[in-house]
């Protein structure tokens, strides 16, 4: 028996700390325990619980702002708190401070790191982060401390953009070389020829709001854009008469490349030898995102080698780089400190953003640019843990079985159980779908509190159904089943009979397995990562695939065959403990028998 189930709204309650006055000291938030509502009373419902305690209620929460924040920002901040804005803190300072403040903001500056959290004594309620990024914040310790983090995430999109254009006109105009050229008391016209904007491709990779906002200021210019990203919708990028194309189309075509991605362990120095090989010579790059993104010693390389004719950079691996920087003294580099967010009206937006969501943090409201997951009943947890991990799992291997250039906007989530709707509130398992899809290609931290805001902004419908099973309902799922709709798949076997990316999946003693992939059968272990292969059902095909792993001492975990009948059509399902080699992959996909294969990291 099927029954659709509407998608729950995730409502944001505005508690405040009770009619009393603020209270400065650790709070503590429950979420409920939506998942087994009490069955002796079916009716009862528990909502998100703020408690404070503290030995004086009549004081003013304190916050302390370690790095310069706008006026508008600091105003907002003192209706409602006592501010103490000290600067350019020491570690040591920091740490002094903080077990007399209930929230801290930073920018990009100021490491927030276990050490804090620790010397704060538990009185910290929330760090906010005056910008996107949050590489300075220890995430892990808020979370276990019960500190909520924040950020603002949109105020500084505009000047971002700006600068990014700015860079990408200075480089093809060599203007900061003829700057000092000029000033050195030289006029060297010949020396700073420089290149047109009109007419030429310029890549966008990472097309998100920077992103796609240097897009529309490049064809104000007259240039052709073209992007990758793979999540970004393709109709958002027609709009703006962008052609979304997979990455190497992108970097081999592109005259110009301006980077807007997250740095994520995918994203980890993307641009590198291997990368650089693959573009236009004499492309030129631009860089507001961040410097990980680019492994800066292969771009030496292949700046010397004439690759890449020139750059111009925001943001480097370590900041402020080293003097001696061979990047950095490049003659075809242009550099800039950092100053992406820089202009007077993004620094008032981010004072403003920042301090409203530190304001509400503190008064108990759950904020929509919280970056850390929530704290939960521990017996809800115990409960859902290995099925949270399975939806997250799902949600990874789904958005990596997608082709390049195609966008994520429908994706179909069935749980299949025998509890009845009431009984099991599927909230935390859709945040961790969203989670899984989301965070490998973005920046965003996806948890219970932000995750369909997260989906929302991003233009992602997340529609859910529940399967009604006989049977006993001491198990909340049998079975999650996520699809993905309108997209290429980049593993033809997983696409299902009706067109969409499937896989499946259910808990077995406590580990997650992966079950069905589109129409295919398998069972195989979420743990590690994952081969899969589609094959002509023949014998000795196991142990082929087997023994070239082995041969590259690349440790299999599980092995399963699903198959549509015998000697037809198989897939075969690999969980490896190891990363296989290029080579390695290389060597299976050379095997006969292997009609398509892809490799899946977990």
């Amino acid at each position: 028996m099927m029954a659709s189930l509407k998608t729950p709204t995730l409502k944001t309650p505005s508690f405040a700390l009770s009619s009393k006055p603020r209270l400065p000291s650790a709070f503590s938030a429950a979420f409920p325990n939506t998942s087994r509502f009490s069955r002796s009373h079916p009716q009862r419902r528990r909502f998100l619980i703020v408690t404070a305690s503290s030995s004086s209620f009549s004081n003013k929460p304190t916050v302390l702002v370690a790095e310069k924040l706008g006026e508008a920002g600091l105003t907002l901040l003192k209706e409602f708190a006592n501010v103490d804005c000290s600067y350019n803190l020491s570690p040591e300072e920091l740490c002094t401070k903080i077990s007399l403040c209930d929230a801290l903001i930073v920018r990009s500056g100021t490491k927030v790191n276990r050490e804090v959290f620790e010397s704060s004594g538990g009185r910290l309620k929330v760090v906010g982060r005056a910008g996107v990024g949050i590489d300075n914040v220890d995430l892990s310790a808020a979370t276990e401390h019960g500190c909520l983090v924040v950020n603002a995430p949109t105020a500084n999109t505009v000047a971002a953009a700006e600068h990014g254009i700015a860079l990408l006109a200075a480089m093809a105009r060599n203007v900061a070389q003829a700057d000092a050229s000029v000033k050195a008391g030289k006029w060297q016209r010949n020396k700073y020829v420089g290149v047109s904007l009109v007419g030429k491709t310029l890549a966008v990779l990472g097309f998100g709001k920077v992103g796609s906002e240097v897009a529309r200021r490049a064809k104000g210019l007259g240039m052709h854009v073209i992007a990758h990203d793979p999540y970004a919708p393709a109709d958002r990028a027609r709009a703006i008469g962008v052609e979304l194309v997979s990455f190497d189309e992108a970097i081999a075509t592109a005259d110009f490349i301006s980077l807007h991605m997250p740095l994520t362990p995918a994203t980890n120095k993307m641009l590198n030898d291997e990368t650089f090989a693959k573009m236009k010579k004499g492309v030129r790059i631009v860089n507001v995102a961040r410097g990980g993104v680019i492994d800066e010693e292969a771009l030496v390389r292949a700046l010397d080698a004439g690759t890449v004719a020139q750059a111009a950079l925001d943001v480097f691996s370590e900041e402020p780089p080293k003097q001696d920087s061979k990047l950095v003294q490049h003659e075809r580099v242009t550099v800039t400190p950092h100053l992406g967010a820089s202009t007077m009206e993004a620094q008032e937006g981010v004072a403003i953003e920042i301090a409203e969501a530190v304001v509400g943090a503190l008064k108990g409201e759950l904020a929509a640019t919280a970056v850390n997951a929530p704290m939960v009943p521990a017996e809800v947890l115990t409960e859902l843990k290995p099925y949270v991990e399975l939806a997250e799992k799902l949600g990874r291997l789904a958005v990596q079985l997608v082709a390049g250039g195609s966008g994520v906007k429908t994706v179909k989530v069935s749980y299949a159980s025998s509890r009845a709707p009431d009984d099991l509130d599927t909230r935390l398992l859709r945040a961790m779908i969203t989670k899984g899809i989301i965070e490998p290609i973005s920046n965003v931290f996806v948890n219970l509190v932000n995750a369909d805001y997260t989906a929302k902004q991003r233009g992602l419908r997340i529609t859910e159904e529940r399967i009604l099973l006989d049977g006993s309902p001491e198990s909340p799922l049998e079975s999650i089943q996520v699809q993905i709709a309108n997209v290429e798949s980049k593993f033809a076997s997983a696409m299902s009979e009706s067109g969409e990316i499937k896989v499946e999946g259910r808990v077995k003693d406590g580990i997650p397995h992966l079950t069905k992939v589109g129409s295919f059968e398998v069972d195989v272990s979420l743990e590690g990562s994952i081969i899969l292969c589609r094959q002509v059902d023949q014998p000795g095909m196991i142990g082929t695939v087997g023994s070239i792993l082995g041969e590259e001492n690349v440790n299999v975990s599980f092995m399963s065959v699903g198959r549509v009948a015998p000697r037809k059509h198989a897939v075969m399902a690999i969980g490896v403990d190891d990363q296989p080699s290029k080579e390695t992959l290389k060597r299976i996909g050379e095997v006969p028998a292997i009609e398509e294969f892809v490799f899946l990291k977990l």
